[in-house]
């Protein structure tokens, strides 16, 4: 089973508008509105290229109520924890406004209910993945993804973690089984301005000798690089394509990696599934499916370096 967590779920309201002005009405020309968060994204896409998993989380109110609901119609397995006060938040994201967004706040996340998540930690076991993506709410403890991978580690789980800065170095430590900065994150963990490949696999072993097992680092428009754990290196050209909505891809790589590396154990078909399903999501109107995936997939080419 593919666990994925996401403290702060929302409903993201993704909107185009044709020539937006400041202090002005402006009117949308499209709209979407859709459960969201990091690890949503991810057990989503996993979900579209039909591999099991299951979203732990926390919701609140009635737009909580709302992402249950919207997660169940897509028959997406999950276990949310219902906070007392609250309300799960509302993003807008204005897709053709160069990845312009607003992000609410969300819920303040009670003791008791934390509580109620550590109890669930108790169920994943050998072979099973578990995802740990996004920011942590002010209202939790800043190490709380370090706590969670210290008990799973006993478990032979494997973990993911897609976070910036302090929540991803405070993991290391514990040998997560892959880490996914894009390159700008990669850049301000070190204080630095990534220019190319060269500085991502200079930084991506650096961030492998702190303790990461396997870094895949997304570029946008200029490709990725996956850093694997026996030593390999792995370098892509983003695939050809029409970038229609940036939302979401990033968290497209970390499923097509986790579902290539579910289906065959080897890194170079993980990397090109990553590829794949994050440019294929960028080239969609919302997260991309089976098909459009592997029609990407099809195209992609991706070489290992120094094999």
């Amino acid at each position: 089973m593919i666990y994925t967590v996401t403290f702060n779920p929302s409903l993201d309201y993704i909107v185009s508008v044709k020539n937006f002005r400041t202090g002005m009405t402006n009117r949308t020309e499209s709209e979407q509105l859709l459960p969201g968060g990091k690890g949503i994204n991810v057990s989503a896409v996993l979900h579209n290229l039909g591999i099991e998993t299951t979203v732990l989380g926390f919701i609140a109110g009635f737009t909580g109520e709302e992402i249950r609901r919207r997660l169940e119609a897509m028959g997406m397995g999950h276990r949310l924890i219902t906070l007392p006060q609250g309300m799960s938040r509302i993003n807008v994201k204005l897709k053709n406004i160069d990845g312009t967004e607003i992000n609410a706040k969300g819920p303040d996340i009670d003791k008791k209910s934390l509580d109620r998540l550590y109890e669930m930690l108790d169920v994943p076991g050998s072979g099973d993945v578990f995802v740990l993506a996004g920011s942590i709410p002010g209202s939790l403890p800043s190490g709380i993804y370090r706590d969670i991978i210290k008990r799973l580690k006993c478990r032979d789980v494997l973990t993911v973690v897609d976070a910036e800065k302090d929540a991803l170095l405070n993991v290391l430590p514990l040998r997560p089984f892959l880490i996914k900065p894009n390159h700008h994150e990669l850049g301000e963990l070190f204080g630095v301005c990534i220019s190319g490949k060269a500085d991502v696999i200079a930084y991506g072993r650096r961030l492998q000798e702190m303790g990461a097992q396997n870094v895949l680092v997304s570029m946008g428009g200029r490709g990725a690089v996956l850093l694997d754990a026996q030593g390999g290196l792995f370098m892509a050209e983003a695939p050809e394509g029409k970038l229609i909505n940036a939302v979401g891809a990033g968290d497209s790589m970390v499923a097509g990696f986790i579902a290539g590396w579910m289906e065959s154990g080897s890194y170079a078909h993980a990397f090109k599934m990553g590829l794949a399903a994050g440019s294929a999501s960028a080239f969609s109107e919302g997260l991309a499916d089976r098909a459009a995936i592997m029609s990407v997939y099809e195209r992609t080419d991706c070489r290992a370096v120094g094999q």
